[in-house]
Order: structure tokens, then C-alpha cells, then sequence
């Protein structure tokens, strides 16, 4: 099954991508089918805002549809950037690392035991018959003096988890598809997914 993924990040397509390799899903962006749909994500919470953009672009296309909003929640900011994490700064921070940086120095004088953070990731997924599948996953952290690795996006340079020692930005691709709040979350979903196919004996 083709599933219409409602971003336009080729890093979070490339994780969906092998997320999904082992159900046969294929995965698209807007931009690869011509869609340039921009859904206001006014929702007061991850789920709502996941559930806001797979409804838009299921709507537009009938497709199977997959959102996810996801974020930062840092504790220490009392819980920002939260729904905010793509526009936090704005409209001053432009990129990823402008982000990252407003954080950390938001962050200068707060001590590690201080840092503690998390992702979160919520999952809408509407399917060609209007089922809807949902998930949520975290990844409990905190957050680095300094940006550490050379892969991932978004806020991964400067979020440790601790058990490993290492940086979103530093593991291998393989272990974050494991212990990533997306993953957990897909997990969820994937499990889903599963028992609809099942089911609906689609298989």
C-alpha cells in the first residue's frame, strides 16, 4: 500500500521508509505526487495536530494517510518548545541549528540534573475506508551543553540519551529505528495496523 506522508522533511520520509519496509508499505511526500497542501496545525496538543494533517491530506487525495507531530518538551522551559518545536524562534530561527542554538541558550545556566527532556511523538494514520489508527511514543533525555554528531535533524544534536552516552545524532540509524519516540510510537501503530489488516483480511 502506497501511504501519503503529510511532511515535506525527506529525513523523517527516510525513517517512515524503513519503519514501514517490512509491512510492503511505500511511502510519499506531498512534493512526489504534486500536493502542496499546508494544513494550519492550530491544535492545542500533538494528537490533535497529527490527527489535523492526516485529515487534510486524506481529504485532498484519498489516500492513505499518515501524520505525525512531534517535539521537543524540555522541562526546564516548562515544556517548551513543545507543539512549537518546528517554529521555535521564529520568525528569527530559520533552520534546524538556529533552533537547537536559541535552546541551549535558553538552556546556558541551567545545570545537567536539570536538563531533563523528552520526545514525543503522536501518530494519525487514515486509512482509504476512514479507519483511524493512532499512537504515541516517548524518549526520555536531557539536553546537551554542546551539539554532539553528524546525523539526524531537528533538535538530535543536542538531545543525549542517557543510557547509551550518545546523541539522537550520533546512533546509527538502525538503533534510533528502535528506540526513537517516532519509533515507539510506530510501534504502536504498526501493531495497529497489523490487527486491521487482520481483520479486514488484508494482508
Amino acid at each position: 500500500m502506497q501511504y501519503l506522508l503529510a511532511s515535506h522533511n525527506r529525513g523523517k520520509c527516510r525513517e517512515y521508509a524503513q519503519l514501514l519496509s517490512s509491512c510492503g508499505g511505500e511511502v510519499l511526500l506531498p512534493q512526489d505526487i504534486g500536493i502542496t497542501l499546508e494544513p494550519e496545525e492550530n491544535g492545542s496538543s500533538f494528537e490533535e495536530n497529527s490527527f489535523i494533517k492526516a485529515e487534510s491530506y486524506f481529504r485532498a487525495t484519498g489516500m492513505a494517510s499518515i501524520a505525525d507531530d512531534s517535539g521537543l518538551v524540555v522541562d526546564a522551559l516548562n515544556g517548551a518548545p513543545g507543539i512549537y518545536s518546528a517554529r521555535f524562534g521564529a520568525p528569527e530561527c530559520r533552520t534546524d541549528e538556529d533552533r537547537w542554538r536559541k535552546l541551549l541558550l535558553d538552556l546556558e545556566n541551567v545545570p545537567d540534573p536539570e536538563r531533563t527532556a523528552r520526545f514525543v511523538c503522536a501518530i494519525t494514520c487514515i486509512l482509504p475506508d476512514k479507519t483511524v489508527l493512532s499512537a504515541y511514543g516517548v524518549c526520555e533525555g536531557r539536553i546537551l551543553f554542546s551539539p554532539r554528531g553528524e546525523d539526524g535533524f531537528g533538535y538530535d544534536p543536542i538531545f543525549l540519551v542517557p543510557e547509551l552516552g550518545k546523541s539522537f545524532a550520533e546512533l546509527e540509524p538502525s538503533v534510533k529505528n528502535q528506540i526513537s519516540h517516532r519509533a515507539r510510537a510506530f510501534q504502536e501503530f504498526y501493531n495497529k495496523l497489523l490487527a486491521y489488516q487482520e481483520e479486514h483480511n488484508a494482508l
